[in-house]
């Protein structure tokens, strides 16, 4: 038998077990939030809000059609050289511009043509990984912002710019650099059409107060999901609003819709933060909406 020394002994603990410390919250455990996004753009979304502790419900109120004839596109890529700017204001325009050049047989090196501006940061990543080097990014990322940054960044009257974007959008783009006397090319190479099908299951959900909050990304998503659910749904005030920046937001408010989450960067990790604040711990949204 081998003694162990006292002071070698293991010593028995009489002190009272720690508690474990109890896990954190997810700020937005229990909320319902509707992604409204079209189904391809939706995952970073529904990924963040789920991480978060949300229930997602996914209903794609609208999805991606590139035009029938996109000869035009065509036509400018092939002179690229004439322009002096091209510029993106959507994720949905580069992807339907890489994807036609792709069939085309074009390489991404055609646009060292010319100088790339994008709306904003999602736009500019989508350039980067397909290869097209983005020089101008405004810091407000709305139409109204990319014209100061042109103007401030190039002298524009005379200049040529080319603005591939969807068949309906707004005119606050070309109209602003026209004014500064730029000649603009607006070539449609994408619209959006209703993907929504029956939705009886979300109406009666929104009008039962069931959904914590829909999200909006788009102007044009807030027209489709108003169409789809129908105008008393929209402004049944059951439900909270979160959207994406100013102009969708007065969208939404012209269907007398009121928006109670509006982020000050206009883009998706800015949507979930805001809606955290808002619909978190402590957060206004504490009470049922």
């Amino acid at each position: 038998m081998v003694l162990v020394p006292e002071r070698l002994q293991p010593r028995m603990s009489h002190s009272p077990p720690q508690p474990v410390p109890a896990r954190p919250v997810p700020p937005l455990r229990g909320r319902r939030i509707v992604v409204t996004r079209a189904r391809e753009q939706a995952g970073e979304l529904v990924r963040a809000l789920e991480e978060l502790g949300a229930e997602v419900v996914l209903a794609p109120t609208i999805r991606i059609e590139p035009l029938a004839d996109l000869e035009p596109l065509r036509r400018a890529l092939s002179g690229l050289a004439d322009y002096r700017w091209t510029v993106f204001t959507s994720q949905n325009t580069v992807h339907v511009v890489l994807e036609r050049m792709s069939v085309w047989g074009l390489s991404a090196n055609i646009f060292s043509q010319t100088r790339v501006a994008a709306i904003g940061p999602a736009t500019a990543d989508a350039l980067d990984a397909g290869g097209v080097r983005v020089e101008l990014v405004p810091t407000g990322y709305v139409a109204e912002s990319l014209v100061d940054a042109l103007a401030l960044r190039d002298a524009l009257r005379g200049a040529r710019i080319l603005i591939p974007r969807a068949a309906t959008a707004r005119d606050a783009l070309p109209a602003g650099l026209q004014a500064l006397g730029a000649l603009v090319d607006v070539i449609a190479v994408y619209r959006t059409v209703p993907a929504l099908g029956d939705s009886a299951d979300l109406r009666q959900a929104l009008l039962a107060g069931q959904l914590d909050v829909v999200t909006f990304t788009a102007s044009s998503i807030v027209d489709h999901f108003v169409t789809a659910v129908g105008v008393d749904a929209a402004r049944s005030g059951r439900f909270g609003v979160a959207a994406i920046g100013p102009v969708t937001a007065d969208t939404a408010r012209s269907y007398g819709m009121t928006v109670q989450v509006e982020p000050a960067e206009y883009t998706t990790a800015g949507l979930v933060k805001a809606l955290v604040q808002y619909y978190g711990e402590g957060g206004k949204g504490k009470a049922e909406t």
